[in-house]
């Protein structure tokens, strides 16, 4: 049997000579075809005038389709275009039958050539829709099969760029449109969202396609919710803005941000707070190849500071944020000077000597170690790093007359259970302490701490870790079936924590509206079986991705809080919130982490506890010692010890 893959390789060349010698047959078909409609017998009255006027319209025919272009067209991609010229050539085929038969006296009757082109229009443009379907059919072997959601705008737009595609081949749309339910648009049905279920065992659909770029994540959380059981992956178009902007195109698919599942819509910032501590101002920030300093970072350039020093530990993580900072300043055509320097924030020194240098005016205190167990292991550098380089970098900006100096810190520094948390507590206490101080100076230091939960895609966040299980066919790793946690965007608390800074007035706690907290099971098997995949548990034993429960590291707690005390008032932000909570006097605070520094340049890691118990800090451990070297010596003592005895 000839397949029809040796049509579709044939030559360009050699497909336009089939089509031509096609419509040829196609054209002599419809006239006597016409000619029998017509008269009853397909043997004309006068045969050789009629054949005169059948081979003058065959040539004028096939001269017309070539001139409009119509075998220059390719079948795969036939539009109302190449209809459209087809259309028009047979209006000039049978207009030339009229007039050929007229001027040659041929006894051919005036309906003819209205018959003869109607059959002529269907044969030439029916038999190429034909082959488009055959084309069609023939390229969709082994492509996926996806549906899309929104049969909008966006969702027509994403069906037509993927028409073309080699991947990927649309068989509907789904809507909860009711009047679209059971229409066709662009040749493909579209479905309410109850009848999914049925579109995708029918056509083995691997992939629903999010087609609502312009929807709020509050609305794209009720979408997905309806979407979430169904056996195929959801993928997503970028947002609207991205591609107006040229940033993206329609077809670029990605999978779906886990923003859209928290459900949680931000609020645009106000300008002022934004620029208010920066604009034309020299800007200083600690840690700043951080998750949260880097994007400090990206959102302070765009506020157009004089200049921007960059303070980091880390040599790639300076050169990385250095390089992505230098490139969006030439992008966006901005006039900033940006200041890369290596150091750490437990030498006062070096703090005080660049904050004078540069003559910096805004400081954002980033640095720190927040990994909860790591700190745990590393309870020495824990302390030095978060308490003492808070309290350094603090005194470093009243040497140097700073103006503003913001401190990013955590809920976890809120009744803490682990040394992390603790250190960040003491690190706000000092700030509190020394703003007392400053707050009776006519031009100090302006001190103030933002408090906040876990954001979505840092350095210790769960969500790259878990798609990274699921990508290699897991399972999941949770600590516990019970554990809660608040999130927020990246750049969401960058602006917060610049908005709220911009408001203070001296010791100020501000605390960020968290939203409502999510179960880290639930984001699990959401993200698993968005994935389209199956969760694997005792009631469906031959699903695809399993979760299993490792139990709570060192110093976890189940939930995370924001605020020691009910004491909360409102700021001009509806997600700034204001704490007033107790410190200590500068001179106690003072007393206390000089007894902290020797203790941890003795290794006194009992005193370590002991003094940190003893703070206002509310630490109320739920395990022992847990620093590795301090358990090592430990262990090694007790050895000694057995073998005297």
């Amino acid at each position: 049997m000839f397949k029809l893959d040796n049509i579709w390789e044939m030559s360009r060349f050699h497909k336009r000579w089939i089509s031509v010698s096609i419509d040829s047959l196609f054209i002599i078909s419809s006239f006597y075809i016409a000619y029998w409609a017509r008269i009853g017998s397909v043997i004309p009255l006068d045969k050789e005038v009629v054949q005169g006027v059948l081979i003058g319209t065959l040539l004028i025919t096939i001269v017309a389709f070539t001139k409009l272009g119509l075998y220059r067209a390719v079948l795969r991609y036939l539009t109302f275009h190449a209809l459209a010229v087809v259309s028009l050539g047979t209006v000039i085929s049978a207009v030339s039958v009229a007039v050929l038969a007229f001027y040659l006296d041929a006894p051919i009757p005036r309906s003819i050539p209205i018959i003869y082109g109607a059959f002529l229009c269907l044969l030439c443009g029916g038999s190429r829709l034909v082959v488009r379907v055959l084309v069609s059919q023939a390229n969709g072997k082994g492509k996926k099969c996806v549906i899309i959601y929104g049969a909008g705008t966006a969702g027509r737009q994403l069906a037509l760029a993927l028409r073309s595609s080699e991947t990927h081949r649309v068989v509907g749309f789904i809507d909860e449109d009711k009047t679209l339910d059971n229409t066709i648009i662009m040749g493909l049905k579209v479905k309410g969202v109850g009848r999914a279920e049925k579109l995708i065992v029918k056509h083995s659909v691997s992939q629903i396609l999010l087609a609502v770029p312009s929807a709020s994540r509050a609305r794209r959380k009720e979408i997905l919710d309806s979407l979430v059981h169904l056996s195929a992956e959801v993928l997503t178009v970028p947002d609207m803005k991205d591609i107006v902007e040229g940033k993206a195109q329609i077809d670029e698919l990605k999978d779906v941000a886990i923003e859209d599942l928290l459900g949680r819509d931000s609020v645009a910032p106000q300008q002022t707070l934004m620029e208010a501590n920066i604009k034309e101002k020299v800007v200083m920030v600690t840690g700043a190849g951080g998750s949260i300093g880097s994007e400090l970072c990206r959102q302070i350039v765009r506020q157009k500071p004089k200049a921007l020093v960059l303070f980091e530990l880390s040599e790639f993580g300076l050169y990385q944020i250095d390089r992505e900072l230098s490139n969006l300043i030439e992008s966006e055509c901005l006039n900033v000077e940006i200041v890369p320097l290596l150091g750490s924030v437990q030498r006062i020194n070096r703090l005080a000597i660049t904050m004078k240098s540069f003559e910096v005016q805004t400081v954002y205190h980033a640095a720190a170690y927040k990994h909860v167990p790591l700190v745990e292991y590393n309870v020495v550098e824990g302390v030095r790093n978060n308490v003492f380089g808070t309290y350094y970098t603090a005194k470093a900006a009243i040497e140097a007359r700073v103006e503003s100096f913001v401190l990013v810190s955590t809920d976890k520094a809120v009744r803490p259970t682990n040394v992390m948390g603790t250190t960040k507590r003491m690190a706000e206490l000092g700030l509190q302490a020394l703003a007392e101080q400053e707050n009776a100076k006519d031009n100090g230091t302006r001190f103030c701490m933002v408090r906040f939960g876990n954001v979505l895609g840092s350095s210790g966040s769960v969500i790259p870790l878990f798609k990274k299980q699921i990508a290699s066919g897991g399972p999941i790793t949770v600590t516990h079936p019970d554990i809660i946690r608040y999130f927020m965007t990246i750049p969401e608390a960058a602006q917060l924590v610049i908005q709220a800074g911009a408001m203070g007035k001296g010791g100020d706690v501000f605390v960020l509206d968290m939203g409502e907290p999510v179960k880290i099971t639930d984001l699990a098997v959401n993200l698993i079986q968005l994935s389209g995949l199956e969760l694997k548990d005792d009631n469906n034993p031959y699903g695809d991705i399993s979760i299993e429960f490792s139990g709570l590291r060192p110093g976890e707690k189940l939930f995370e809080e924001l605020l020691i005390g009910d004491n909360v008032g409102e700021t001009a932000h509806p997600r700034i919130m204001t704490a007033n909570e107790r410190f200590l006097p500068l001179d106690e605070y003072i007393e206390v982490i000089g007894r902290l520094d020797k203790a941890c340049h003795n290794f006194e890691h009992d005193k370590i506890r002991e003094l940190l118990l003893e703070a206002p800090t509310d630490f109320n451990p739920t395990d022992g010692i847990g620093d590795l070297v301090w358990q090592k010596l430990h262990d090694a003592k007790e050895e000694k010890v057995d073998i005297v005895h």
